[in-house]
């Protein structure tokens, strides 16, 4: 299977983008770090955010409590995502690729299948929310919501998402930037008209929670939000100007992604917070849940603005998903990678809405556990990224003979073992659905076992993130400045 070329000049037809997993040409970096916002808020403005009001909540902490981990989980996951989408303006290739000089040409494929299955996961999983939302809110508005609504709504679900994901970069950032008013403006309403149900005496009244239930409750957040991006975030930076500031590409990366769902979460735990009964009923249908709380009259914006935003997430992923697929050695197109996945994405919905009654418990369960090595492999990221003073050599990148090698054991073995600990130290949320997962939470017994304080802490994302980066800053320092003498050596010969 023959490797891409390194470079790539503009390739379109129409407006598809057929630029892969190859160097973005100098010509075709015309992107300015404040760019990033769009993607990232139209991404993130989705109403369901409110609903980790009432998860976040479900760990007995109170609304103060809630309020200080909403602000600094999503903001410091989102940061996460910023450092790490510096390296797309320094090598100019998708996350996956760059992910290489920590892993090596091939190493990479072991994070690469992890990334590749999150993605598919977590944007079938929105494909799924933005069906069943439809079947909910019509039948709230006392419209049709049996079979033939739900074939509609897939079929519309899954045709924007692939329709988009294939035409790629620069028709998702423009789709994006139109998204971002129209799910702001009908978030907004929305807050308007739901403000009347908040009972800041009740919300006052929760009382406070462990440490440990706040932990829990970070880890949970930083999860759902930044940390599920993470593994696409230098995406969306590749096409950023050699002379962008890589402080403004980490500013603009976390005000996008975080700055509408700590508002959302927040006005989320003053719903949750004020009514006990909705709070529980969020657990089991969250879009449907919020929408019982509007007038009818505003039903259809609120769907089509939870549908939108839903899809807007999906699309990202995909795209990526796309991406990370080609990073492992497939060797077909942009368009048909994503094409692909898109349609794993349909028939993965398909199947739950349609033919499964108990699928969406392990499935869940499934791509939490691969959070757990997600959040490793960030962690080694993060520290490759920091560590580094130089530009990547774009052509390494594509030569398993070259300054980052064939494969890195430091990083693959950082990886493993602190995936190892990291599962130790978490339990399967959907012990009932998926007895076969309950092998996890082996390390927990010093902490007070599986039923302890600190079982639902899900300490073992956060250690596996930390080790892994911390283990990485000390081990590969030397390697990493290997590399980077080697690029200078080879910067001197040429001149």
């Amino acid at each position: 299977m023959s490797s891409p070329s390194p470079t790539t000049e503009s390739r379109s037809s129409g407006v598809i983008e057929h630029t892969g997993i190859e160097v973005i040409a100098e010509s075709e970096r015309t992107a300015r770090p404040r760019d990033l916002f769009w993607p990232w808020f139209a991404a993130n403005v989705s109403v369901f955010g409110m609903s980790y009001g009432s998860f976040v909540l479900g760990f007995g902490i109170s609304f103060i409590q809630a309020t200080i981990v909403a602000a600094i989980g999503i903001t410091v996951s989102f940061l996460l995502c910023g450092l790490i989408a510096i390296a797309g303006k320094r090598g100019s290739t998708p996350t996956m690729v760059l992910s290489r000089a920590a892993f090596g040409v091939h190493g990479q494929k072991v994070p690469g299948i992890v990334s590749w299955l999150t993605s598919i996961g977590w944007e079938t999983f929105l494909a799924i929310m933005a069906v069943l939302a439809t079947a909910t809110v019509f039948s709230a508005m006392g419209l049709p919501s049996g079979t033939l609504v739900l074939v509609v709504a897939t079929v519309f679900v899954a045709a924007l998402i692939v329709a988009a994901s294939v035409a790629g970069y620069h028709t998702i950032m423009k789709m994006q930037s139109i998204l971002t008013w129209v799910t702001g403006l009908v978030t907004i309403l929305y807050i308007v008209l739901t403000l009347p149900h908040v009972d800041l005496d009740a919300v006052m009244a929760i009382p406070h929670g462990s440490s440990q239930a706040v932990i829990g409750a970070l880890v949970m957040v930083m999860t759902g939000f930044g940390l599920g991006w993470i593994n696409i975030a230098a995406d969306w930076s590749r096409y950023q100007k050699r002379t962008a500031s890589d402080g403004a590409i980490v500013l603009w990366n976390t005000v996008g992604g975080a700055v509408a769902p700590v508002i959302l979460v927040i006005f989320g735990l003053l719903l949750a917070g004020s009514d006990p009964e909705l709070m529980d009923a969020v657990g089991a249908d969250p879009i449907g849940a919020l929408a019982t709380l509007l007038p009818i009259w505003v039903l259809i914006p609120f769907w089509l603005t939870a549908l939108l935003a839903l899809v807007s997430g999906a699309v990202l992923g995909i795209y990526s998903s796309g991406l990370t697929l080609l990073s492992l050695g497939i060797d077909i197109p942009r368009p048909a990678a994503a094409a692909i996945d898109g349609m794993i994405l349909t028939a993965g919905t398909i199947f739950v809405v349609f033919f499964s009654t108990d699928f969406l418990g392990p499935f869940q369960s499934f791509l939490i556990t691969l959070g757990v090595p997600l959040a490793s492999w960030a962690g080694i990221l993060i520290a490759d990224i920091l560590t580094r003073k130089r530009d990547y050599d774009e052509a390494a990148l594509f030569d398993a003979s070259g300054r980052y090698g064939s494969a890195d054991w430091t990083s693959i073995l950082t990886m493993a073992v602190a995936s190892v600990i990291g599962w130790g130290l978490v339990v399967n949320g959907f012990a009932e659905e998926a007895a076969w997962n309950n092998w996890q939470g082996y390390l927990l017994g010093p902490l007070g076992g599986k039923e302890g304080d600190w079982a639902w802490s899900n300490l073992g994302v956060l250690v596996a993130l930390v080790l892994s980066f911390l283990v990485t800053l000390v081990a590969r320092r030397g390697t990493i400045r290997r590399q980077e003498q080697g690029q200078y050596a080879a910067t001197a010969e040429v001149r």
